[in-house]
């Protein structure tokens, strides 16, 4: 699966929505590269992915550890960010990157940091996902909040 979406992403000419399970692992990677911006992939961040997961998914903490594993792969080997996003964006609904940018904020925030990097690349995801400034703070909001 992981070389197959790694060859997608890699075809900026590929339009094709991403099938869920490419989906899922593209997500997942999505929020792993975020964790990773600030050079500390901490302990928090992983668990906070692992959970995000476990819920959004409705995993066991055995399958949403072996998705984010995956994921991780799938993340140091991905094309930058801008196509990931995009692949993303073309197979996910408004409300549901809604969802995604209030993972992404509850990942960065988790280890009690928000990094510069972090910041960037969240305006940048935000932006590429087609989220509004306005719907990614109150999103970071949600996030903070709960």
């Amino acid at each position: 699966m992981i070389s197959s979406l790694l060859k997608r992403l890699s075809q900026p000419e590929d339009t094709t929505p991403l099938a869920d399970g490419d989906a899922r692992l593209a997500l997942t990677a999505l929020l792993v590269r975020l964790a990773r911006t600030d050079g500390d992939y901490a302990p928090a961040e992983i668990d906070r992915i692992d959970r995000i997961l476990a819920a959004c998914y409705a995993m066991s903490p055995f399958e949403a550890a072996r998705l984010r594993g995956e994921a991780e792969g799938l993340e140091a080997e991905a094309p930058d960010t801008v196509r990931f996003t995009r692949a993303i964006k073309e197979a996910v609904a408004y409300e549901d990157r809604l969802a995604v940018i209030e993972a992404a904020w509850s990942v960065v925030l988790a280890d009690g940091e928000r990094a510069d990097q972090e910041n960037a690349l969240m305006r940048m995801v935000a932006n590429l996902l087609g989220v509004s400034d306005i719907d990614s703070h109150l999103a970071r909001q949600r996030a903070e909040d709960g």
